[in-house]
């Protein structure tokens, strides 16, 4: 799955921006790196959908992790009107889904 490119000055690459400063805790590359993001969504009011995994359904931070990425966009996108975060579970994260670099970063290349 390759990450998707955005305008610059889009609403969509401000979010992406905000997603690269959210992490897993249990490990060090953020998750817009490690393929968790499945879609960022802008309808014509300015609402921002996001769409996303996690590494496994078992996951620790499955409660927090989401509300947190929701108040972190809320928090640093001032032009979105409305920030919602869904988790999905299909189709299921796998580290081909990452990025070059983050498989870089975790030794995995």
């Amino acid at each position: 799955m390759e990450a998707k490119e955005y305008p610059a000055d889009s609403i969509e690459a401000e979010v992406v921006e905000v997603l690269k400063t959210c992490y897993d805790p249990e490990i060090p590359v953020d998750i817009y790196a490690l393929g968790l993001i499945y879609d960022i969504q802008v309808n014509e009011e300015q609402a921002v959908d996001v769409t996303m995994t996690l590494t496994s359904p078992m996951c620790p931070v499955a409660g927090s992790l989401p509300p947190e990425i929701q108040h972190k966009i809320e928090g640093k996108v001032e032009r979105a009107s409305e920030v919602k975060v869904e988790v999905i579970w299909d189709p299921p994260w796998n580290t081909d889904m990452m990025s070059e670099a983050a498989k870089l970063e975790l030794g995995m290349m």
